[in-house]
């Protein structure tokens, strides 16, 4: 299994685990409309792992919910061959797609973040690869 499924199925297992609330039906498609999660990989280039926990425990977090984005963990892998040390996974919940993409756009833009970024980027970029899926819940998930 690649470490992205792996990463996804663990991800997801601890978020439906993590709260409940009532179901809802089932829906082929998500409404646009509806509360989604976003979750994202983070990959880092070598020893750049701590940097990135840095910049997320100091700055990240507190700018990201500014920006209307709910933080609703944060992973790193417990095995070698699955990125432990190299690999950052967290989960966004977002009142909609459309929030998540004016949240994202407005993050991106923030001149705070964008001093933040420049300033931990010194070095070198923090991740090589980012990855993003957005999730809907399913009628049956305690967490909605």
């Amino acid at each position: 299994m690649s470490r992205m499924k792996t990463t996804l199925l663990i991800a997801a297992a601890t978020v439906v685990a993590a709260v409940a609330s009532s179901p809802a039906p089932v829906r082929a498609v998500p409404d646009a409309s509806q509360r989604v999660f976003e979750l994202r990989t983070y990959h880092t280039p070598p020893g750049k792992m701590q940097a990135l926990h840095a910049r997320f425990r100091d700055h990240s977090i507190t700018l990201l919910e500014r920006h209307g984005m709910k933080m609703v963990g944060f992973w790193v892998p417990t095995d070698a061959d699955k990125g432990s040390a190299d690999t950052l996974v967290y989960i966004v919940a977002h009142q909609s797609r459309e929030a998540a993409a004016a949240s994202w756009k407005a993050f991106g833009a923030d001149p705070e973040w964008v001093k933040v970024k420049a300033e931990s980027e010194k070095d070198g970029p923090l991740t090589s690869k980012v990855d993003s899926v957005f999730m809907s819940p399913t009628d049956y998930s305690p967490m909605k």
